[in-house]
Order: C-alpha cells, then sequence, then structure tokens
C-alpha cells in the first residue's frame, strides 16, 4: 500500500504514506530562518493555528495523526507542528471526507491520486527525454 517517493522525498510508512519527511542539517543553508520562510515542508504551524487556518477542530487533525495520514513534526515541548504540506494533506482528506468518504478511503484515494501524479510526471519526462531525433524533414504524406 506504499507508494513510490518522488526523488528528494520520503515517505512515511502506514495505511495512508502520503507525507514527504523533513530534515534540515545544521550545517545547511536552510537552517537559517530566511530559509525556512520558503520551506512548505518547514512544520511552522501549531494544532490550533492549523486547524483555524484550515477551518477544522484540533480533533480532526489529531485523527489524521492517527491514521498515519499525517506525522506532524514536534516542538521541543512536545507539540505537534505543521508543515504547509501537511495542510494542504489535511484539507485535500477534509474535503474527501465533507463529501461523505470514510478517512480509510479518503487515504486510499490519495494514495492513488499521489501515484497518478507521480505516473504523469514520469511519463511526461520520458516523452521528453526519448523522442526521436530527426535527421531532417518529415516525408510528406499523400
Amino acid at each position: 500500500m506504499q507508494t513510490n517517493p518522488p526523488p528528494g522525498a520520503t515517505r512515511r510508512r502506514g495505511p495512508c504514506p502520503l507525507e514527504r519527511g523533513h530534515t534540515i542539517q545544521e550545517d545547511s543553508p536552510d537552517h537559517s530562518p530566511a530559509g525556512k520562510f520558503d520551506d512548505e515542508d518547514y512544520p511552522a504551524y501549531s494544532t490550533g493555528h492549523a486547524a483555524e487556518i484550515l477551518g477544522v477542530t484540533q480533533a480532526f487533525l489529531r485523527s489524521l495523526d492517527a491514521a498515519k495520514l499525517l506525522t506532524p513534526g514536534r516542538s521541543e515541548g512536545g507539540h505537534r507542528r505543521y508543515s504547509r504540506y501537511q495542510l494542504r494533506i489535511a484539507a485535500r482528506a477534509r474535503e474527501l471526507i465533507d463529501q461523505g468518504t470514510a478517512l480509510e478511503s479518503a487515504c486510499r484515494i490519495m494514495i492513488l491520486e499521489d501515484q497518478l501524479a507521480e505516473a504523469r510526471r514520469i511519463n511526461t519526462e520520458l516523452q521528453h527525454t526519448h523522442r526521436p531525433q530527426a535527421d531532417g524533414p518529415s516525408p510528406a504524406i499523400s
């Protein structure tokens, strides 16, 4: 049930592995505060703030963690912290659940959507890299 992550992303094991891992090395240029502004994987939002942004309850976000859809980062005090990427996943889950989809089914749908997007990306890449080279003008077809 696990998907293959795109290059540079790590996926979490569990029933709904959509999440990319986030690690900032101490010597990384992105370790500076300025580098974190554009980092969509940086866990910047508290549970309360994330819930407010999404218009959901904190319990809903905790349920996504329990379903292993998201694994929020943790502050030094152990509080959940969400990234912008995780907020997009939570918003998509909320959308599916609001349409009457069970959480487990929503996870499966999101995995399949992720796999389809990755397959399309690979297909496009292969089409661009494996096009036949034209040595001259194409013959006209009558």
